[in-house]
């Protein structure tokens, strides 16, 4: 009979914080083990100090190095992995022997801990079971004394070893976010929490939940104190607002459907915001969270509608004004620059954040169809004359340009799109490729492959685009799905 590997986390720091079977497992086992750096002292030791007994072996596995500095020929992976693999052989002495082993683990076994590296090398041999305790995010957030998600706020924990660029583009996209493995991180984390303008609400807490525990505003830290035993966190902004900055307007581009669609930075700036203006079918894509006013309007009202943001950022209100795709392509962005050049706004700060717009959304489901010039129109003749589309449509056709079709039709207008067709055919081969993407990146998206000739304009509602190919776009039947593609080169 082999003896049983126990990872058994301990909790972060507390005696007290030992679950009730953790604590009885290290009693009852016959080895207990811990990993700890040369000066040979482990916290996981001293947390399990009241629950040990006269008689036990105990093994520390302890760490060639801690930081990245070493002589070792592969280097500090190099070092560590010959390290786990003699660790393993020493507690697999035991196991082979009969002998249960306790595995301390500081916080959960399986949360950052080392004990996991031993159990990925053992468990294939020997039987192990895992403990869970208390992480150092739970015993932080109760150090903090404020919630740190409610509702359906995401949370995310962060080692602070990644780079700065990546912290801050993880912290711009989640609601809440706990930052481990500080130390020598610190002033990156600092950096990346002022950059995505976290850092008004951030706590920092060090060695939590034990007698010489610290929490503090992460601005009234000093870099040069901070332990590897700390952690950041950043509760949601439902427990947590984001202090007032005074009123802008800032017009964003959700996608054209898909949510992975939507930017991590116009995810932010919604986050942020205290009011919402938008088409209704677009505000419906936004959740709010608690206290976010929502201003939702018909589509044919964008001159009032970027005047109403104007006025509550006016009055101190941070407005995100919503589009889908690209807030610059047939939307909200240059309603808002129009009614913004009124003098009565000179004050009001605007910012426009671009996204996806559905052209390339299109073009990407089939191939490459814009690889080369090509030009937008809309289709839309309810703010420019028919004469102006045609004219447009005239010379695209004449430049051989591929073209994105916006707006291509709707209930009131159908017409129009027999028009397109046709003076595009007095120039244009009825073989000319064309596109027809329906609610693309929705669960209803459909995509139709055709040409200029066979197209059928009672097929296109205002759910759908179009892209026109040039003389050279050109569709390849291959084995795994046609694609279209405009070459470009001459």
């Amino acid at each position: 009979m082999t003896g049983i590997l126990y990872g058994v986390g301990v909790g972060p720091g507390d005696p007290e914080l030992v679950t009730v079977k953790a604590a009885r497992l290290i009693a009852e086992a016959d080895v207990v083990a811990y990993h700890s750096a040369r000066h040979g002292r482990s916290n996981a030791r001293a947390c399990a100090a009241p629950y040990l007994r006269e008689g036990q072996t105990e093994i520390r596995l302890m760490y060639p190095v801690t930081t990245e500095t070493t002589d070792h020929p592969g280097g500090y992976r190099g070092a560590l992995d010959d390290f786990y693999v003699g660790a393993a052989e020493e507690l697999a002495e035991h196991l082979t022997a009969g002998r249960n082993v306790a595995l301390l683990a500081e916080g959960d076994p399986m949360f950052y801990s080392s004990y996991m590296h031993m159990h990925k090398r053992l468990r294939d041999r020997f039987e192990c079971v895992v403990v869970p305790g208390v992480t150092s995010v739970s015993a932080a957030a109760a150090a903090t004394g404020v919630p740190l998600v409610e509702a359906d706020e995401v949370l995310t924990v962060l080692p602070g070893t990644l780079p700065e660029s990546e912290l801050r583009r993880r912290l711009a996209d989640t609601d809440a976010a706990a930052i481990m493995k500080l130390g020598r991180t610190f002033p990156t984390v600092r950096g990346a929490l002022q950059d995505a303008g976290r850092d008004g609400a951030a706590w920092y807490v060090e060695r939590a939940s034990r007698a010489d525990e610290r929490v503090l505003a992460v601005g009234d830290v000093s870099a040069e104190d901070v332990p590897y035993f700390a952690t950041v966190l950043v509760p949601g902004r439902i427990n947590a607002p984001t202090a007032p900055s005074g009123g802008e307007v800032v017009v964003v581009g959700l996608g054209p459907g898909d949510e992975a669609w939507t930017t991590p930075e116009v995810r932010h700036e919604l986050s942020e915001a205290t009011d919402i203006v938008g088409y209704q079918t677009y505000t419906a894509r936004v959740r709010p969270r608690p206290g976010q006013r929502v201003h939702a309007s018909d589509n044919r009202v964008e001159a009032d509608r970027a005047r109403h943001a104007l006025e509550l950022a006016a009055g101190g209100a941070r407005v995100a004004v919503v589009s889908s795709g690209d807030p610059g392509v047939f939307a909200m962005a240059s309603a808002v620059a129009e009614v913004a050049a009124d003098p009565a706004f000179h004050d009001v700060p605007v910012r426009v954040l671009p996204g996806m717009t559905a052209a390339n959304a299109v073009a990407s489901r089939v191939g490459a169809p814009l690889g080369h010039d090509y030009a937008v129109l809309s289709l839309s003749d309810y703010l420019k004359p028919w004469e102006v589309i045609e004219q447009r449509l005239r010379a695209v056709a004449a430049a051989d340009l591929a073209l994105a079709v916006y707006n291509p039709a709707s209930r009131t207008r159908r017409e129009q799109l027999v028009r397109m067709r046709d003076v595009l055919l007095e120039v244009r081969s009825p073989e000319t490729v064309v596109i027809v993407g329906r609610a693309v990146g929705s669960p209803e998206e459909t995509l139709t492959v055709t040409t200029l000739g066979a197209f059928e304009p009672e097929q296109v509602d205002m759910r759908c685009l179009l892209i026109v190919g040039s003389s050279r776009t050109e569709v390849t039947e291959r084995s795994g799905g046609r694609i279209v593609h405009t070459p470009r080169k001459y």
